[in-house]
Parts: C-alpha cells; sequence; structure tokens
C-alpha cells in the first residue's frame, strides 16, 4: 500500500542521512506533493552541513587552545566604537564545551531578529558573561581605542569565572590572561561571535531606552550612528550629553 503524503512526510522529518534509501525513492514518486517535499528536505540538508561546517571551521581556535592544555577560553569583542553618541559596550564570553550554536558569526552579519536569538540562548546556555560599559564622557577623554579596550578590561573582570585563555578580535590587552588576536576575529572564531552578539545587543537595547528618553533624535533607527538624520537632529537641537563631542560631526554641529 503506498504512503500517505503526511506519512512520507513523518518519516523525511526522521531521516538523518542524504544516503539513506528512502530519499530516491520518494524523489521518483509520481506525486508532485511528495517530490516537492523531498526538494526542501534536501534543501533543509544542504544548509545543516553548511552551518556544522562553518561551526567546525569558527572552532579552529577553541579547539587549538583546548589542545594546549586551555578550558575556559574566553571570546572578547566590543560595539559601538563608530557612532557618534552613546556608550562602547564589549562582552567577554566563555562557551559552554557542550555548546552548538549553528548559524553564530560575527554580529554585523546578522539579521536583528537572529542577533537577538543567539542574544537569548547565550545568556541562558553560555557558561559565563561579562560586560563592560565606557560612556561617551570617558570616550572623549581618554579617546575611543582607548575607551574600548577599558570596556573590554571591565568585561574580563565581571566574569564571575577567571578565563585562562583569551581569543579577542584585533587588539590585545594588557592582562594576566594568556591571549590571541585575531584579524576579523567575530567572524573567526565562535567565542568572539558570541562576545560580538552580547555586546551588540546590550548597547542596542541602551539606545532605545535614550530613544524613548530623546525621541527627536532617532535613536531606535541609527542606535548613535552618524546617519543624516542624526547629523540634522545635532544641528537642530544641540548635542546631548551622551553625544561624542570629541568627534568631529558633533564637535562641528553640536
Amino acid at each position: 500500500m503506498k504512503k500517505s503524503v503526511r506519512e512520507i512526510k513523518e518519516e523525511l522529518d526522521s531521516i538523518q542521512e542524504a544516503s539513506h534509501p528512502s530519499i530516491e525513492l520518494f524523489a521518483a514518486d509520481e506525486r508532485i506533493s511528495v517530490r516537492e517535499l523531498v526538494r526542501k528536505w534536501k534543501k533543509n540538508k544542504l544548509q545543516d552541513e553548511l552551518l556544522q561546517k562553518q561551526w567546525n571551521e569558527m572552532n579552529n581556535y577553541e579547539t587549538s587552545a583546548k589542545k594546549s592544555g586551555y578550558q575556559k577560553i574566553a571570546g572578547v569583542d566590543e560595539a559601538g566604537r563608530g557612532p557618534l553618541a552613546g556608550p562602547v559596550v564589549a562582552a567577554a564570553v566563555i562557551l559552554h564545551p557542550e555548546n552548538r550554536f549553528l548559524g553564530l558569526t560575527d554580529s554585523k552579519k546578522l539579521s536583528q531578529k537572529k542577533r537577538e536569538y543567539f542574544y537569548d540562548l547565550l545568556k541562558n546556555e553560555a557558561l559565563d558573561i561579562g560586560l563592560g560599559i565606557v560612556e561617551a564622557e570617558t570616550i572623549d577623554k581618554i579617546n575611543i581605542y582607548e575607551a574600548s579596550k577599558t570596556a573590554m578590561k571591565e568585561a574580563l573582570a565581571n566574569l564571575k569565572q577567571k578565563p585562562d585563555f583569551m581569543l579577542i578580535d584585533a587588539l590585545s590587552l594588557e592582562v594576566n590572561v594568556p591571549q590571541e588576536s585575531i584579524i576579523k576575529g567575530d567572524s573567526k572564531s565562535v567565542s568572539i561571535a558570541a562576545a560580538s552578539c552580547i555586546a551588540k545587543v546590550t548597547r542596542d537595547q541602551i539606545m532605545m531606552d535614550y530613544a524613548r528618553k530623546y525621541p527627536q533624535y532617532g535613536f531606535e533607527k541609527h542606535k548613535g550612528y552618524g546617519t543624516k538624520e542624526h547629523l540634522e537632529a545635532i544641528a537642530a537641537y544641540g548635542a546631548l550629553p551622551i553625544h561624542r563631542r570629541s568627534f568631529a560631526p558633533v564637535r562641528n554641529r553640536g
């Protein structure tokens, strides 16, 4: 007796291997609906394989560190170096060895929905997360580069568990923790990508609070970056305490 479309769908949902004999059998079925189920299954399978490959590749630095004897590896990254307003936010994240976040990468490459999805997962499942926040006033005093490093040091200090190794995006920190600096690390290391996501979403939440406090500036849209709308708001209403007055676009308009 021929299987129903529903039965075939249930069987496809249980199949893990593309070499399973039922795949080609169903692909040759005369029913269009069955062939469409197989097409979708193959597409999803390919996507899963690509995500698993990406995950494995982005674990190379962590795997190498573990082979050297390190156990608690912190990824460190920041968000908010470029905006004209708001803080620079850094995160340090120690992932659990069993964590598996397929699709996690540089937060700038993820949609807002995906960033928030991984943010929630990380908050619930990561071994430890530390945050560092440096406000505009301090950025103006010490410059954005030093402020970014300060935020990263604060994030490390706010971890409850002390890392024995650190992977960091592009910078090196004067801390007593062995470390490896990776150019574009947020797209090469899962630990740094996790920190990138936590830092970005945390900063966006802060800027949404400012959007409610200062509705005429449009922070909910540009998050403090130098868009045309933001520059016009500074010219019209002046610079706020959260603006970075050492940045030329603010200094010249505010």
